[in-house]
């Protein structure tokens, strides 16, 4: 992924990342840098933050970032309740946020 969006000249602000270790060695490899951050962690049979956790997200997603973009970098099981989508292991789901601080799912792309 750090590849194709070098290639494409995507510019990367903020990485925040999983504190889970393959989703900070993952953002370190990809992107040369990984920001932990709690609402990003693995809901895999403990959705006892869910509701805190998809807030925190929604609110992030819905902003427009300045000095790049944003990267999250964290597990299927946050993915699926936050956009619906179930995606592949290292699959990319993008989104744009509006202005109303909300966001769309404006395509995926797969490793």
């Amino acid at each position: 992924m750090g590849a194709a969006f070098r290639q494409r000249a995507i510019p990367v602000g903020r990485v925040l990342s999983s504190p889970w270790c393959r989703c900070l060695e993952t953002s370190r490899l990809a992107f040369g840098k990984a920001e932990p951050w709690t609402p990003l962690s693995n809901l895999f049979d403990n959705r006892a933050n869910e509701a805190e956790q998809m807030r925190a997200l929604r609110e992030i997603a819905g902003r427009r970032p300045t000095g790049g973009n944003l990267v999250l970098v964290t597990h299927g099981s946050v993915v699926q309740p936050l956009t619906g989508i179930q995606p592949a292991p290292g699959e990319l789901v993008v989104l744009t946020p509006d202005d109303a601080g909300r966001f769309r799912i404006a395509g995926r792309l797969a490793p």
